[in-house]
């Protein structure tokens, strides 16, 4: 068998990946879930924001009618951490096209008080029964060939203390969007990047709500360096991705009172745009 083919034959299954089984919850009575937070999906010391969302996405596919997620507005309230989680869900309507429904993950602090960290609503449908007209201005992210970009495992690491979350992930930015890995930020709030899991399982529709929340920041080619929290997130899922690698684009436009934007688009091995979203995050200047 060829290397090629055994790549191939290695590769893991929707359903039966890394990323399937840390965002796996458990039923523990109606709309009630428990989940234990890997921190194989970590940043420095907090649990990453697009994990996050795939594991509240997770509950709310299976409490709710419809199971694909159309849009999804998460605000972040407080630093997950690895380790035991609840996530509480709510059914608010359901109709024949769309249900929306509503979750929260809870963990415990150190004195045993429950702490809500992330709450999240959310519309599901069936993305298989769209249209499929498209008419837009949007064209794919312009990103040089995969062996022309970089991954995490050519540089250092773009923070200090843990990434764990890059072992994770099959990232390979593109050049023009590294000058802040060479200490000469261009200036731009750009980051483009080539996107997967590193055990290659294709994209899926969850898969795409970490996608948005994956890539360094934009901030990093503004010049500013060290953690960049999301304080919300709203992901607009558009179709369902197919097999391959995807390229993801961000954007930053304005960064003022300590608080940037970032833009994502996801294009899938098709030159579909599968996936937008917009977040508002807390940069610290000093």
């Amino acid at each position: 068998m060829s290397e090629a083919a055994t790549a191939q034959a290695a590769r893991a299954a929707i359903g039966d990946s890394e990323f399937d089984r840390d965002t796996a919850v458990t039923l523990r009575e109606p709309g009630v879930y428990d989940i234990d937070l890997s921190a194989g999906w970590t940043i420095i010391s907090a649990v990453n924001g697009g994990y996050l969302l795939a594991v509240l996405g997770r509950a709310l596919a299976d409490a709710l009618p419809h199971s694909d997620p159309f849009t999804v507005s998460a605000h972040y309230l407080t630093a997950s951490q690895p380790g035991p989680a609840v996530v509480r869900t709510d059914v608010v309507r359901t109709g024949r096209t769309l249900s929306t429904g509503q979750a929260s993950l809870f963990q415990f602090d150190d004195e045993g008080r429950e702490v809500e960290r992330i709450r999240v609503l959310a519309s599901y449908g069936d993305l298989d029964a769209l249209p499929d007209d498209v008419r837009t201005t949007a064209t794919p992210p312009v990103i040089p060939p995969m062996e022309h970009c970089f991954g995490p495992e050519d540089g250092p690491a773009p923070v200090d203390g843990s990434s764990a979350i890059t072992e994770r992930l099959m990232l390979k930015l593109d050049p023009a969007t590294l000058g802040w890995a060479l200490g000469a930020p261009s200036g731009k709030g750009e980051m483009r990047s080539w996107f997967g899991l590193a055990d290659g399982r294709d994209p899926d529709p969850l898969s795409l709500l970490l996608a948005v929340d994956a890539l360094p920041p934009t901030a990093f080619e503004l010049g500013i360096s060290g953690w960049v929290p999301t304080v919300e997130l709203t992901v607009h899922v558009r179709c369902r991705p197919a097999p391959g690698p995807l390229r993801v684009s961000i954007t930053t436009r304005n960064l003022a009172g300590g608080f940037l934007e970032e833009d994502a688009e996801v294009w899938d091995s098709a030159d579909r745009l599968v996936a937008q979203s917009r977040q508002l995050a807390r940069v610290r200047l000093s």
